[in-house]
């Protein structure tokens, strides 16, 4: 079917341009009406005729010197072609004839942001406030809120927001933004404060109440958050970032099987997402179902391949169930697209030990120590790797350079103590170990989880005995 209303607006335009190109080009001495003249200039800004419609505003203009309207327009199509300081004073103008008109005050503010003139733009909004009610005084307090933002005053921005809420409490768009705004403003009670006035007036808001939930959470209340976002996912039972962020508080404190029940409803009513089969990935990883948590793991994966975490996570599930082999297929994996986490080259040595494939292991400890010589971890690694393989003389010039590299960490005067005791030189192994207690007693328990069968030397409970004492 036709839409004849449609066919008729075409053809009235058609004849409104007719009759402005005629008045235009002085063959006819036609007569043109102030709103027709608004419907031709956004005949020509729709078309993006700029240049076009700025004639044309200019023609309205010298028929309607004295119309606001007409000087709004103009100064809107200016401020497109950035003549900023043209637009501003015409709008200044505009405003000697109608100062209450919305456009006038959003296009100022326009203008002046676009001369970088923010404090103006936002002495202008305040100013505003106090002209509008209702609707107008929201867009007007949207507006203050996004130059707030480009000035990077967030507080501000939270503000604005909040007297949004106050005057209209369903206003969705200000629900959806001040979420985020507390969080990163961390204005937490206020936000509680604010919501349970708007549920008390409105008590079936789903978004007043997931507010109030997130509001929660960012203080760490898990609890109180759970129970506003079931009265959440009660008023809306599709409402999936309810039921992802009751998800995650679950998980915050440890309802791993709860948490499990809410991330699965977020995968029913949205998208498939890899985080949220990594996080149900990591319930049941948190379970010791390691099955269930690989199964999930590698969901995610499908859904991002580069992500090297996922692989080191499923590698993590099969070191668990000591299944060396598939644990070193996904670390390999994970190195593959991260080469530079040395993480992964310890894991992948841990697996090549349990294997007793030592010299393997040794390979990618050591490649942690060229890569980042100063930090314990690859050499501590490396260190125990050795003397998992009876290289006690390797271990012990290794310990050296640890210690040199690190710059005198002392844990490893206690693994040059040990080494030197597995090496029979007990003599030498004493003075190592109280060189090393007058220095860290608490790092005793390094020694003890290196080389357990040295505590039972009496020699050497007797030394860790007198610097517990004191002497």
């Amino acid at each position: 079917m036709f839409d004849h209303h449609k066919e008729e607006e075409s053809g009235d335009i058609k004849e409104l341009i007719l009759r402005y190109h005629n008045l235009k080009q002085g063959r006819a001495n036609a007569y043109i009406e102030e709103d027709d003249f608004e419907r031709i200039i956004e005949h020509f800004d729709e078309q993006d005729e700029i240049a076009e419609a700025i004639q044309a505003a200019e023609m309205a203009l010298d028929q309607y010197p004295f119309s606001a309207l007409l000087m709004i327009k103009k100064a809107d199509l200016l401020l497109a072609t950035r003549k900023y300081k043209e637009a501003l004073e015409l709008l200044d103008t505009a405003s000697l004839y109608d100062h209450k008109e919305m456009n006038l005050f959003i296009l100022k503010t326009d203008a002046y942001l676009a001369l970088d003139m923010p404090e103006q733009a936002i002495v202008l909004l305040q100013e505003a406030l106090h002209l509008f009610e209702g609707i107008e005084r929201s867009e007007l307090l949207f507006e203050l809120a996004d130059v707030y933002d480009d000035h990077e005053a967030f507080d501000k921005v939270f503000d604005c927001l909040q007297l949004v809420l106050e005057d209209d409490p369903m206003n969705e768009e200000a629900l959806y933004k001040i979420c985020f705004w507390t969080d990163f403003t961390g204005r937490n009670e206020e936000s509680i404060s604010l919501h349970k006035r708007i549920i008390d007036e409105q008590p079936y808001n789903a978004l007043a109440w997931f507010n109030l939930a997130a509001a929660y959470q960012g203080l760490k209340l898990h609890e109180k958050a759970i129970d506003a976002y079931q009265f959440a996912i009660v008023i809306d039972e599709k409402f999936d970032y309810a039921y992802r962020n009751m998800g995650d508080a679950y998980l915050r404190i440890r309802k791993y099987k709860e948490a499990i029940e809410a991330l699965e409803k977020v995968l029913e009513l949205s998208r498939p997402e890899d985080v949220i089969y990594e996080a149900i990935g990591h319930c049941y990883h948190r379970m010791k179902n390691y099955a269930q948590a690989r199964f999930h793991y590698k969901k995610a994966v499908h859904l991002n391949s580069d992500d090297s975490r996922l692989y080191q996570k499923i590698a993590a599930t099969y070191m668990q169930e000591g299944q060396w082999q598939q644990a070193i297929k996904q670390l390999e994996n994970a190195l593959r697209i991260h080469k530079h986490i040395n993480e992964y080259y310890i894991l992948l040595g841990e697996c090549f030990m349990h294997l007793n494939q030592f010299k393997e292991a040794a390979v990618y400890f050591g490649t942690v120590v060229k890569n980042k010589p100063k930090q314990i971890a690859g050499w501590e690694s490396l260190i125990k790797c050795l003397v998992a393989n009876d290289q006690f003389s390797l271990a012990l010039e290794q310990t050296e350079l640890a210690y040199i590299s690190t710059a005198g960490k002392v844990v490893f005067i206690f693994y040059r103590s040990a080494i030197l005791y597995m090496m029979k030189k007990q003599t030498e192994a004493l003075l190592q170990l109280e060189m090393a207690l007058s220095k860290s007693l608490k790092l005793v328990n390094k020694l003890t989880k290196f080389y357990p069968e040295m505590m039972q030397d009496p020699k050497v409970s007797e030394l860790i005995s007198n610097y517990k004492k004191g002497k």
